[in-house]
């Protein structure tokens, strides 16, 4: 019995564009795991880290829309990095009812020791292909993520 089922034109092209996306996705996910876990913390403490480091102070509900994950994950996560000494939660300056997160100066340190070394490992991983061709796949990306979004959600 042959595995090459044939589900017409359009089918069978969105399939292999998934498979291909999913094994890409999967192959520098790990990369990028691996480099970041060299660092001392996890994806998701880095993840984390990252957002407050670019992008400043933001509540807990806004860091777990930016990270795709529920607030519980998030907090669990503020959780051992405030342990860590590395962020700090301040009351919300209109809204004590919200709690913001911000980097303390160690988690500052830490954030400005280990970005730069990580994007250098992603500009590694990224050139095993050319610089424009990443650029197209990053249009594409976006385009095929936006135009889902429009569609279904």
């Amino acid at each position: 019995m042959s595995t090459n089922r044939r589900y017409g034109r359009k089918a069978d092209t969105a399939l292999r564009m998934w498979v291909k996306l999913a094994r890409a996705f999967a192959t520098l996910n790990r990369l990028s795991a691996a480099n970041i876990r060299s660092f001392g913390v996890t994806p998701s403490q880095f993840a984390i880290l990252e957002a407050l480091g670019h992008l400043g102070p933001m509540s807990l509900g806004e860091l777990s829309r930016k990270m795709l994950i529920s607030c519980g994950n998030t907090t669990v996560i503020v959780d051992n990095l405030e342990r860590e000494g590395l962020l700090e939660r301040i009351a919300h300056a209109e809204d004590r009812r919200v709690t913001v997160a911000r980097l303390t100066p160690k988690g500052r340190k830490l954030f400005l020791e280990i970005f730069p070394k990580h994007a250098s490992a992603m500009a590694e991983f990224g050139s095993v292909i050319p610089e424009l061709d990443q650029e197209r796949l990053g249009a594409l990306l976006r385009k095929l993520g936006r135009a889902l979004e429009e569609r279904y959600s």
